[in-house]
């Protein structure tokens, strides 16, 4: 019984390591292909959408495998998972991705506030909209990470620490849900959509 519950407490740690690194590169991939939209870079969709799909689900496999590989070789001999919950690998796989999707944010940035600019005729309140397209971009691209990035868990102690988790818990929880709400079911086009399907249910009911 205690090696089955060492099974799977270790397995729930390897597929949390993997999800966590999945949900960061995601942002990734979101990043890039928003800055492509935006530019009008013409492209393939077909052959940068299994790209996508490599970078966002393949790119964590990399990480996790020789994590795993090293974590059996190493610090088996452990009865319980002690050891295999450290996130010294996720801090490892995900120091860079701040910084680039910081950098792909700041581009965007810039090219919404030329078109912006470019069109202040129809859009008079340009400034505005460029500061919701910045509220809006924040969690879809997880820029709140590196609000936190230089205040290691080494580092942060005290009431620090307990805000930071805080935080990073709160919005790692609900950023599939703000995601949701801001690009989906406020959407012109999906509250349309859902108006249609909802007018086609009363009649048929």
């Amino acid at each position: 019984l205690l090696w089955q519950a060492a099974l799977g407490c270790r397995v729930a740690q390897v597929l949390m390591q993997y999800c966590i690194l999945a949900n960061h590169y995601w942002f990734l991939v979101e990043a890039i292909y928003l800055y492509k939209l935006l530019i009008g870079a013409v492209f393939s969709e077909k052959n940068y959408y299994r790209l996508y799909l490599y970078l966002g689900w393949g790119t964590p496999v990399v990480f996790v495998v020789p994590w795993i590989a090293a974590k059996y070789l190493k610090e088996n001999s452990e009865v319980g998972c002690e050891g295999w919950g450290c996130c010294a690998l996720c801090a490892r796989a995900l120091s860079p991705l701040p910084q680039i999707n910081l950098l792909i944010f700041m581009r965007i940035l810039k090219v919404i506030l030329a078109k912006l600019r470019a069109n202040q005729k129809g859009y008079a309140d340009y400034k505005l909209r460029l500061a919701k397209a910045t509220l809006i971009l924040i969690p879809l691209f997880g820029i709140h990470e590196v609000v936190f990035i230089f205040a290691t868990d080494e580092q942060t102690t005290g009431i620090l620490r307990y805000i930071k988790v805080f935080f990073t818990l709160f919005l790692n929880s609900f950023q599939g849900f703000l995601v949701a709400v801001l690009y989906c079911f406020a959407n012109k086009e999906v509250k349309s959509e859902m108006k249609k399907k909802w007018q086609l249910w009363k009649l048929d009911h």
